[in-house]
């Protein structure tokens, strides 16, 4: 029996990791074995999640299965959108590869949550200096 052919993609943001699964089909979107609107709860952030499609004009030609732990909704959307890029590059063998990186879903966003330092209330913020 012959596998059926899919996509994989790996993405990251702040401490979210998803792993992304593209089969052709007609545009489910399952995360976590739940729908994506349940999952998510925001329709921004299900735009931002879906938006590698609206740039390559590939809308419903794909089945999005997403694994996805760690981190908050926002971090989720963003690794979930990094994976669906990675995996389309590799669905069209770098076919998409300049509207991806023109758009800005190729990169992973390096930014995290900065340490706490010693004698400091949070990463940069000082107790109150009271002069008198």
């Amino acid at each position: 029996m012959a596998d059926k052919i899919r996509y994989y993609g790996l993405g990251r943001r702040k401490s979210s990791v998803a792993r992304v699964y593209l089969l052709p089909g007609k545009g489910n979107f399952i995360i976590n074995g739940k729908p994506a609107k349940e999952h998510l709860n925001s329709d921004i952030l299900l735009k931002d999640a879906l938006s590698p499609f609206t740039v390559t004009e590939t809308t419903n030609q794909f089945d999005v299965f997403a694994n996805v732990n760690g981190g908050g909704l926002t971090g989720q959307a963003g690794a979930i959108r990094l994976g669906i890029a990675r995996a389309l590059l590799e669905a069209s063998n770098n076919e998409y590869r300049n509207k991806l990186k023109d758009a800005g879903f190729l990169t992973r966003d390096a930014r995290v949550k900065e340490r706490k330092k010693f004698g400091l209330r949070k990463a940069r913020r000082a107790r109150q200096f009271s002069k008198r």
